[in-house]
């Protein structure tokens, strides 16, 4: 992953709505509040503070540093290197702290899709160099927890990554069979048996070669796996995974 990304990227980020709103009301930070400006709606300073993902393992996500293989020419941690997980490639805007442990958790449990098109319009711009998938598959909620909540927070970023990147959003590959205790309950450990046969690709579906899981944020891989290892499973050569942002 490259560190800091330029937001001047010719990639398209807004529908004309979106365009004509910002037209006729001055946009306000999404974190403090005060004027934002440039393409992102936070202000100078809160841009400035982004924690934008460094040079990290290309299979993990993890920021590279002691752990790295020296002269590995893939840019795998040690630990990848010793024990390949089942994603090809996996890719973090950033990493997660301030100001995203504020925008995620607005967007995951409060619908606040205005911090969700925010994150959605910086993962286009650090994703636009990465190989292209053939579809983003967001990594889909058991039926009981949708109800519960009454929306994919996956799914919200996938969407508009999906209209800024011109790559299409397969909701319909991949669904949850179990309904599984939430991740951030459990420790490392338990996460990977939680999960196990906790997704599946509906019978009928035709699995492209290469797709990119989308969500929100990677912790310890447990999920990401879990969701891959089902479409490698149903046909798929290649998954790679696109999160907003990676627990240290």
């Amino acid at each position: 992953m490259p560190g800091p990304v330029n937001l001047e990227q010719d990639v398209p980020v807004d529908g004309w709505l979106a365009r004509l709103g910002r037209g006729l009301w001055a946009p306000r930070c999404l974190v403090c509040g005060e004027a934002a400006g440039g393409r992102l709606d936070l202000c100078a300073r809160c841009e400035a503070g982004l924690p934008w993902m460094p040079g990290a393992c290309l299979c993990c996500a993890m920021p590279l540093g002691a752990g790295a293989v020296a002269g590995y020419p893939a840019r795998l941690c040690g630990a990848c290197q010793h024990d390949p997980p089942p994603l090809a490639e996996a890719h973090a805007a950033f990493l997660y702290g301030f100001p995203l442990d504020r925008l995620l958790p607005r967007l995951k449990f409060h619908r606040d899709l205005a911090a969700g098109r925010l994150l959605a319009q910086a993962m286009a711009a650090a994703f636009v160099g990465c190989e292209r998938p053939q579809a983003l598959v967001p990594v889909p909620l058991h039926r009981t927890r949708l109800r519960q909540r009454g929306y994919n927070q996956a799914l919200e970023l996938a969407r508009p990554l999906g209209r800024m990147l011109e790559l299409p959003v397969r909701p319909d590959l991949l669904q949850r069979s179990r309904n599984t205790t939430a991740q951030s309950r459990l420790d490392a450990d338990a996460r990977a048996g939680n999960l196990r046969d906790a997704f599946d690709v509906p019978l009928r579906a035709t699995v492209p070669r290469h797709v990119a899981l989308v969500d929100d944020v990677m912790t310890t891989g447990a999920t990401l796996h879990a969701a891959a290892e089902a479409l490698l499973d149903a046909g798929a050569d290649r998954v790679d995974a696109w999160v907003c942002a990676r627990a240290p």
